[in-house]
């Protein structure tokens, strides 16, 4: 008997030592997605893309795991003035010469952990899936608080020709010049957490 009591005990303190897991709802309205894609020489083109749905867990102040979907058929550009222009790239990058969202009308971040930097940010990894194609990314984020709200800002960084986005890559094609298209495609990240 006094060695069940013994264990019980001993399970009861071990679970009270245990980091409390909380689950974060990701604002998707208050978020903010800004994409960045350029030329080697030349043009650039920024736009937005929404998040449709997300969570985050925090154990203790460490996040532990996450994911977040991209609704890819929401892609809009922001830096062409005129529609007819504006609409023609749009439509380009909805084609499947780059994302070709009829068929991948989404795309996934796991986060699979986090650790702090010595500045205070926190260094998140994970897997991004584009084009049903997952490979590892690493990015730092700055979180602030306001009461049960967090907002993680950072800039993501990541190499569109793994994706199989190909259009006017030097990877896949010769002799491009100045029509060549960076593969590195940035994107601005404001996520709102709840």
């Amino acid at each position: 008997m006094k060695r069940i009591f013994f264990i019980l005990t001993v399970s009861v303190f071990a679970v009270a030592l245990l980091p409390a897991q909380k689950k974060f709802v990701a604002d998707a309205a208050a978020t903010n997605i800004e994409w960045h894609g350029h030329k080697i020489v030349g043009a650039s083109h920024t736009g937005n893309i929404d998040l449709q749905s997300g969570w985050l867990v925090l154990e203790g102040n460490s996040v532990s795991g996450g994911e977040f979907i991209v609704d890819m058929n929401s892609i809009k550009n922001s830096d062409v003035k005129d529609e007819k222009m504006r609409d023609r790239l749009v439509g380009h990058l909805k084609s499947d010469d780059f994302f070709g969202v009829e068929k991948y009308p989404l795309s996934k971040l796991v986060i699979t952990g986090s650790s702090k930097t010595p500045d205070g940010k926190t260094l998140f990894k994970g897997n991004l899936t584009i084009k049903e194609a997952t490979h590892p990314v690493e990015f730092t984020a700055t979180e602030s608080k306001n009461g049960g709200v967090l907002t993680y800002t950072a800039d993501i960084n990541f190499d569109r020709s793994l994706y199989d986005v190909r259009f006017g890559s030097g990877k896949f094609f010769s002799n491009l010049g100045d029509n060549a298209i960076v593969d590195e495609i940035n994107l601005k990240v404001n996520l709102v957490v709840k």
